[in-house]
């Protein structure tokens, strides 16, 4: 765990297991309200015919494909620049659980204002991170 890179594993895991959650409960979903798969091409949206449970999911999905971006190019940076100190471990731990806590508010009780300061504050891990880094860098 003293690693820069396994932070990145942890929060790959998770999005993998957001995605089995997501067509766990899609699926059922689907089949109940008669929709076929092919209803959704062509630029066709599930959301309308969905639970919003359901598309919560699928929502933080995408999002676990958003911001988390800049975390693993921060990692990897991080981890080849030799950045990879005590700190900027304990922040990567720290967004990766921030995350979690991000995909379990969006997928069970979705209050916005939960999710929005959680989004903030990972936000604001990443920036520390960032600026460690051109610290080291100027330095």
């Amino acid at each position: 765990m003293t690693s820069m890179l396994t932070p990145i594993l942890a929060l790959v895991v998770w999005t993998l297991i957001v995605w089995v959650w997501m067509y766990a409960t899609r699926i059922p979903a689907m089949q109940k309200a008669g929709i076929k798969p092919q209803d959704a091409a062509g630029g066709g949206s599930l959301k309308e015919k969905l639970p919003a449970n359901v598309t919560s999911i699928a929502d933080n999905y995408n999002h676990l494909h958003e911001q988390p971006t800049i975390f693993y190019a921060l990692m990897a940076y991080s981890h080849l620049a030799g950045v990879a100190d005590g700190l900027n471990i304990a922040l990567a731990w720290g967004y990766v659980a921030v995350r979690v806590a991000h995909s379990l508010v969006q997928c069970t009780v979705n209050i916005v204002t939960v999710r929005f300061a959680l989004f903030s504050l990972g936000s604001l891990i990443l920036m520390a991170i960032a600026v460690r880094n051109v610290i080291a860098l100027l330095v």
